[in-house]
């Protein structure tokens, strides 16, 4: 590499280290390679190093290089890599830089010029963000999400939406020029990376090929690696007084346990279920002189409670109640279904045998604010204490003061945390 190339990298990780320690500590995980601009056109990386095109990083400033380091980075900590599944690459390389672009931003970075940003993808994740965008099952070799035919955007803020749907499109129209399997989601060792990432000023140092394609053993490997690189980088940086609140509430987002919402909320609804083995004598009648024990289950009282304020969606709200509902038959469940904004709604409550099909029994209209205590009031007066209350929300809005003596599960769509009780992750 060059040595002006390599004083640059240099000088924008330092930068990092220095202003953003939860980045510079990420990014001092990757070694950083050359690579050859045939198959790299920007920044890739493949979760063991961080390979960069010399002319395109030639072509940025200290700040902007600083941006396209901590990208590459951001990609290993959310562990893109391993959450793809089964979806299509490219929309799947996308919708990550959509995601990751506008928290870079808002933590302060510069961006380089034309990058993937888009202001209604601001707050939403990769897996949010992937249905949107258009089907196209060609790849695309472009990491950082540029297109050099576009306009400028002056840190995200000034964005034309317009360029940017365009740039979205002709990515997604672009010829393949490779197997598509480099970049996000590739492998590597767990070694320490060297201080020095240079990799000598000859040609013969350049990454000629694309890294290979991990298997599924190497991704889960390097997807708790990173788990434990990101949180010891938020530690660090917390210490030092020096992370944001933007990269604050990321961080304790992606601390959350990350099992799907619907395997948690069987878990902890099957958890509910009280059954006991009955040693009652049987019947005489039956000739059976000896007594065994035998499990009897005991139906379950649930309330569910559905948060209507606007910000969960109709079809949302009919995808949560299916799940309980083919769950509450399997463990026996009466439920009392509840909707609130600031107050319960006046139609409800609504109420559910094991046997009857839980289902909207009305059309809501979202509301302004949002209120929790009204539910937990409602059981209160009715001097319940039922075995699990369930609440469906964004939970942003009034949390009663205390804790109730039963157990509470929220199934949160966003990033708000929750002051008490147990929060499933929707997303």
């Amino acid at each position: 590499m060059d040595e002006v190339i390599e004083n640059k990298l240099g000088a924008a990780r330092t930068r990092l280290i220095l202003d953003k320690p939860f980045l510079g500590a990420l990014v001092l995980r990757l070694p950083i390679v050359a690579a050859d601009p045939s198959w790299c056109k920007t920044t890739d990386t493949d979760m063991k190093k961080l390979y960069v095109n010399p002319e395109y990083i030639g072509q940025l400033s200290v700040e902007e290089t600083q941006f396209a380091l901590a990208h590459e980075a951001l990609h290993c900590a959310l562990s893109h890599f391993s959450r793809r599944a089964h979806r299509v690459k490219l929309r799947w390389d996308m919708a990550c830089d959509f995601a990751i672009n506008p928290i870079l931003i808002e933590d302060g970075l510069k961006p380089p010029p034309h990058i993937m940003y888009l202001r209604e993808y601001i707050g939403m994740t990769a897996e949010e963000i992937y249905p949107t965008l258009a089907d196209n099952e060609n790849d695309a070799d472009n990491e950082l999400g540029q297109d050099n035919n576009e306009g400028d955007q002056d840190q995200g803020e000034q964005s034309d939406q317009g360029d940017a749907k365009d740039t979205e499109n002709k990515k997604l129209n672009s010829q393949q020029q490779n197997d598509g399997d480099n970049g996000k989601g590739q492998s590597g060792d767990s070694e320490q990376p060297s201080p020095d990432f240079k990799q000598g000023g000859s040609d013969d140092d350049t990454q000629k090929e694309p890294p290979p394609t991990p298997n599924n053993d190497e991704i889960q490997n390097l997807s708790a690696q990173w788990q434990q690189r990101l949180a010891g980088a938020a530690q660090q940086a917390l210490q030092a007084g020096k992370l944001s609140q933007s990269m604050a509430r990321l961080v304790d987002h992606l601390l959350q346990p990350q099992l799907p919402w619907r395997m948690l909320l069987a878990r902890y609804m099957s958890a509910t279920a009280r059954e006991d083995y009955s040693y009652t004598r049987p019947s005489s009648r039956r000739g059976e002189p000896a007594i065994y024990p035998r499990l009897r289950s005991h139906m379950v009282n649930i309330v569910v409670a559905l948060d209507i304020s606007g910000s969960i969606a109709t079809k949302e709200i009919k995808e949560f109640l299916s799940e309980v509902d083919q769950i509450k038959a399997q463990v026996r469940a009466k439920i009392a279904l509840h909707a609130c904004d600031t107050e319960v709604t006046d139609e409800g409550p609504w109420e559910f045998e094991p046997w009857d099909e839980l289902k909207l029994p009305i059309q809501f209209k979202g509301g302004g604010g949002t209120r929790f205590t009204p539910v937990f009031d409602w059981v209160e007066k009715q001097e319940m204490c039922p075995d699990l209350l369930v609440y469906f929300t964004d939970a942003e809005g009034e949390f009663p003061l205390s804790e109730p003596q039963y157990p509470v599960i929220w199934l949160v769509k966003g990033k708000a945390p929750v002051p008490w009780g147990q929060r499933i992750q929707l997303n």
